[in-house]
């Protein structure tokens, strides 16, 4: 099956009559190499969600499958959260969030190092990374010296570092004029396709919500799966 599942997910705040509900009954499929969008109010349960889906809080009953392996039923089955965050979920956020002391190909290749990956290897696959992202140009550069647009690009391949069955991207274009907006979904669908990667776009964003195929709306803590216009990028 590959990708991520989510079933009958639930997230409970609180206890007794101070509760609240904030994931009621979340049911999500993301496969391999596709791109999805979740969409909604605030306070709907968005980051609750992505929360629960990087591994940061523990949700209250059902079920997580990350590539083939459950990693959550009612409970977490995987020892090292730490690891399965650093590992197998890549992040992407509004904020680039890059290390100003590094230049850019060390903040790429900072993971799979941490991950037990030689200098070489780690600094061989950031420079694949930033090649395929057209960022190569920049790898010495300090991000400061990097453009809006060009430190976006090197948090998606930072993401991509580690080769994770799933990226979370939150908010990944909020920041970004139309154009650039659209550049960031060309090149998330094409790293998708490429690296047979499940990725999940958290966005309020109207100018791209025309390029998802597939569309999730969460209300109260409830997902409904809408078909989108999947627009193409070309």
């Amino acid at each position: 099956m590959g990708g991520i599942k989510i079933e009958d997910l639930r997230k409970v705040y609180g206890q007794g009559d101070t509760a609240v509900e904030a994931l009621k009954n979340v049911n999500m499929y993301v496969a391999p190499g596709e791109v999805v969008g979740l969409v909604g109010p605030s306070g709907s349960g968005k980051s609750t969600l992505l929360k629960c889906l990087g591994a940061i809080i523990e949700p209250s009953s059902g079920k997580m499958t990350l590539g083939d392996e459950l990693i959550y039923d009612n409970g977490w089955k995987i020892p090292d959260l730490r690891a399965l965050r650093r590992d197998r979920i890549g992040f992407v956020f509004q904020a680039p969030y890059l290390i100003p002391f590094l230049d850019v190909t060390d903040n790429v290749a900072l993971l799979p190092m941490l991950a037990g990956a030689s200098n070489e290897q780690s600094r061989v696959r950031a420079l694949e990374l930033l090649t395929s992202l057209d960022v190569v140009h920049r790898a010495k550069a300090e991000p400061s010296q990097l453009s809006g647009g060009e430190q976006q690009r090197v948090s998606i391949a930072r993401a991509l570092a580690n080769r994770p069955p799933v990226i979370l991207a939150d908010e990944p274009t909020a920041p970004l004029d139309s154009e650039r907006a659209l550049g960031v979904m060309r090149i998330l669908n094409a790293m998708a396709k490429q690296s047979n990667t499940a990725i999940i776009v958290v966005t309020h964003d109207e100018k791209i919500i025309p390029t998802f195929q597939r569309l999730y709306h969460i209300r109260d803590g409830v997902t409904h799966e809408e078909v989108g216009e999947g627009r193409t990028l070309d």
